[in-house]
């Protein structure tokens, strides 16, 4: 099959990974060889904004897809850099140390409000750009829903559906439901 991109950045936290960020991938390796997500927020502390590792998003991901297109899903970890300029940077020197020099690399995104920007911070890589997917689907109010104990299970592929089940029964998500159940703001860490 000849690909449009040897590769696709998908950047995103995929804090839970969500039926429009699969349908996003379906979507790239129809267009791509291979697909590098970029985990955003991989830095070690949890937080109600952020409660998974970037190792755990790994397999909560992986575990949606079939073992061929897992061999096509690379992650690169970006941890949170408040400067737009050593940002765009740093995803750069990330993506470079998985692909070949020669391979034609683009990015997949949707402009879906202000918070999307960063797409256009790229502008040497070819733009896959996709109309809102799966009825807007946001990562936040499902974050809220699981801390408040329920998992909205028509929004997740079955293999998130199972990793958020499981994690349930971890002390993170223990300490994580209490802290977003004592407080106003999100931004507290463990």
């Amino acid at each position: 099959m000849q690909y449009r991109f040897d590769y696709l950045v998908y950047i995103g936290r995929f804090q839970p990974f969500h039926l429009a960020h699969m349908q996003t991938i379906n979507i790239a390796l129809q267009h791509s060889q291979n697909i590098i997500l970029a985990l955003g927020s991989a830095q070690n502390e949890r937080n109600i904004k952020n409660p998974f590792s970037a190792t755990e998003r790994e397999k909560m991901i992986l575990s949606n897809f079939s073992e061929q297109n897992q061999k096509r899903i690379h992650f690169v970890h970006v941890v949170d850099v408040y400067n737009d300029v050593k940002w765009v940077k740093l995803v750069k020197s990330l993506v470079a140390e998985v692909v070949q020099a020669e391979d034609k690399v683009g990015l997949i995104g949707h402009f879906k409000d202000e918070s999307s920007y960063y797409l256009q911070l790229f502008p040497e890589w070819e733009m896959l750009e996709l109309a809102s997917l799966n009825g807007s689907i946001s990562a936040t109010p499902l974050r809220e829903a699981y801390f408040r104990g329920e998992i909205k299970k028509a929004e997740f592929p079955l293999g998130t559906i199972d990793f958020l089940e499981k994690f349930q029964q971890t002390d993170y998500y223990q300490k994580l439901q209490d802290k977003f159940k004592n407080q106003d703001t999100s931004n507290i860490e463990l």
